[in-house]
């Protein structure tokens, strides 16, 4: 009798499979015993593998679908042993050879004591849904890659003003992380009084649809982590997205371009007021030409020694105005020049003495000349003129006393620094640098020191005409002249006049030999990168990218702090000396040593005497001087990484 129940029990439950079976029969679904072996085939399953009932019942099916699973199988049936279920996704092999990736659920049955366990598999097809996530994202990876590495900035807001996404640019812009500003009201990257204004300009165009913004493109205020401000062009644009509005802004930095449209306007002024003046002086100098004319044939036809004493006078006055005008015309580039083959090294040196005089003992003078080839086509007596006027200007700024340096060098401006600064030309320069230790210019007055009349100094102390001439005589020679200065760090005026070339230079050999110049070495180091000049700092991280290093960048020693802190693979500190924000390039360079003394420091700065801009800097002999090539650039480092 026992016997007769089981085997009716094993019956109805195998009557009951089939039934189940029979219908779903259209679902895939595959019945096999514990070893893996075929029990029922459905139809489903015939049209989704290829194979019929009598083809597959019998086989073990991970032989035939050639099952890859995503754990090892052994894995997979002791969780069904321990849960009676398992789910997750395999790929199975068609009976034409297709690959399809299939969403399975395994259920383990019973059917008897003495039949024992069975596993039930319903098989879904998801082949084209893996193929649509695939295909998001590839296309969420591409776009990522690309907001990862435009140089324009992307947020993402909802219309409470939440941020919801703030792209990589977006962070090295602002200073702040993702994660700290996601969530966050975009107006924390605003200064007032668009800050406490921005909800409502959100609300009145969801209520009213006026624009004010959304569409345009318009140049507002942002506001950086550390607090600092800088102008940037703001583009918004609108989608909806699962029945709410979404505000997507791309950001452009305009710190760059505002500071060249206003170096090419001061130069442009420049240009103007030189033109200006050139004419004035010239038109003045021929009415002095009158007046001393006459002056002269007066004085040999007088005999009254009284009047012959207020002619002289009237004489010397229009002698004073004769040298006054000829300032002039040397800053409207119109005075007259004889322009010779001069050794600038041989010429300041042998006119340094009368320098050394002119500045006093409670100045330190020294002259520097680097290599032996310093030859310019350039009037040499106006180029004393030039040099004595900058030392005298050097002397004033130091009224208790300092260092004076005067550096005579061979340089190459190549493309990346003539597109810093407006006017420039590439080639190669003999680099004349006047640096002293003074009291330094503020931004204001640095603007205006090149122009006629603006002086700094007393009532009656100066006539303001002094760097006019010097500027005046470097462009007219085919030059160009920069002030590097910051307020009590002192002040290095360069002029750059144009090289005699050489007769057969070093590359010129090599051409000669069929030879190129062999290419500049490069890495794979992780350098850091401080520098406030945003277009300095763009050069710098496009000259390293292309050598192969991987740069973080950093706008003062603050932030460059902060970068290290979040990237331990840092191997050199590239910065520059003088920054703003109360860190000097020498005193982060101190605290990157105390906390990781294995990163190399490579200083630079356009101060020509590294003793003067960092101190002690010239004793580390890790100091690089602005303008460099990327030749020298990439020389240095590997001196210092190797």
């Amino acid at each position: 009798m026992p016997m007769q129940d089981n085997s009716a029990t094993d019956l109805t439950t195998q009557a009951q499979l089939d039934a189940v079976i029979r219908l779903l029969d259209d679902a895939n679904i595959i019945v096999h015993g514990a070893d893996g072996v075929i029990i029922r085939w459905s139809a489903g399953c015939e049209a989704l593998y290829g194979w019929s009932s009598e083809e597959a019942v019998g086989q073990t099916v991970h032989q035939l679908l050639q099952t890859r699973f995503p754990v090892p199988l052994e894995e997979i049936r002791g969780h069904v042993a321990l849960h009676k279920t398992w789910q997750g996704e395999v790929e199975h092999r068609t009976r034409d050879g297709r690959f399809v990736f299939i969403a399975s659920r395994w259920v383990e049955a019973v059917l008897s004591a003495k039949a024992g366990s069975i596993i039930i598999q319903t098989n879904n097809d998801v082949t084209e849904m893996k193929r649509v996530q695939n295909d998001l994202a590839e296309r969420e990876a591409h776009l990522r890659s690309i907001l990862d590495t435009v140089p324009e900035s992307m947020i993402v807001i909802d219309d409470a003003g939440i941020i919801n996404s703030f792209s990589a640019a977006a962070e090295r812009l602002f200073g702040y992380l993702a994660d700290e500003v996601c969530g966050q009201n975009v107006k924390v990257l605003m200064p007032n009084p668009d800050r406490t204004a921005h909800d409502d300009y959100i609300s009145r165009y969801l209520t009213t649809g006026e624009r004010r913004i959304i569409g345009y493109g318009r140049v507002v205020t942002g506001l950086r982590k550390d607090g600092s401000t800088f102008p940037m062009e703001l583009s918004v644009g609108e989608a909806r997205t699962n029945g709410r509005r979404i505000f997507t802004g791309f950001i452009r930095d305009l710190t760059s371009r505002h500071k060249i449209e206003e170096e090419l306007r001061q130069s442009q002024k420049m240009e103007a007021i030189g033109q200006l003046t050139g004419g004035l002086a010239h038109d003045f100098n021929n009415l002095l030409t009158v007046i001393s004319g006459n002056l002269e044939m007066m004085e040999y036809r007088l005999s009254d020694p009284n009047l012959r004493v207020l002619l002289q006078e009237a004489q010397s006055a229009a002698d004073d105005g004769a040298k006054l005008t000829g300032q002039l015309l040397a800053f409207g580039r119109r005075q007259p020049l004889n322009p010779a083959l001069v050794d600038v090294g041989q010429l300041v040196s042998s006119f340094s003495e009368l320098m050394r005089r002119t500045l006093g003992e409670a100045i330190e003078f020294k002259t520097v000349v680097s290599g032996t080839s310093n030859e310019a086509l350039v009037d040499g007596s106006q180029l004393q003129n030039a040099l004595l006027n900058l030392v005298i200007n050097a002397r004033d700024a130091m009224s208790r006393g300092g260092k004076l340096t005067l550096e005579i060098s061979r340089v190459k401006l190549d493309v990346d620094y003539a597109q810093m600064y407006p006017n420039v030309r590439t080639g190669d320069f003999v680099l004349i640098a006047v640096t002293d230790t003074g009291s330094g210019m503020t931004p204001e007055v640095k603007e205006k020191a090149f122009e006629p009349f603006f002086t700094t100094k007393g009532l009656g102390a100066g006539t303001g005409l002094g760097l006019s001439m010097v500027y005046g005589f470097a462009r007219q020679s085919g030059g160009n002249i920069q002030i590097y200065s910051e307020p009590g760090q002192g002040t290095s005026i360069r002029m750059f006049l144009p090289a005699a070339q050489r007769s057969v230079d070093s590359e010129t050999r090599e051409a000669q030999a069929g030879q190129l110049p062999s290419p500049p070495p490069g890495g794979s180091e992780t350098i850091l990168v401080v520098e406030d000049d945003a277009r300095v700092r763009r050069v710098a991280v496009s000259r390293l990218t292309s050598f192969g290093y991987s740069v973080i960048e950093a706008e003062n020693g603050t932030q460059a702090l902060e970068q290290l802190e979040r990237h331990a693979d840092i191997q050199l500190l590239f910065t520059d000396v003088v920054m703003p924000g109360g860190m000097t390039g020498d005193e982060l360079a101190d605290r990157v040593r105390s906390e990781r003394p294995h990163i190399k420091v490579l200083f630079t700065s356009g101060y020509a005497e590294p003793a003067i801009a960092g101190r002690e800097l010239a004793l580390s002999g890790s100091w690089l001087q602005k303008p460099y090539t990327a030749r020298e650039l990439a020389l240095r480092l590997r001196e210092l990484l190797d």
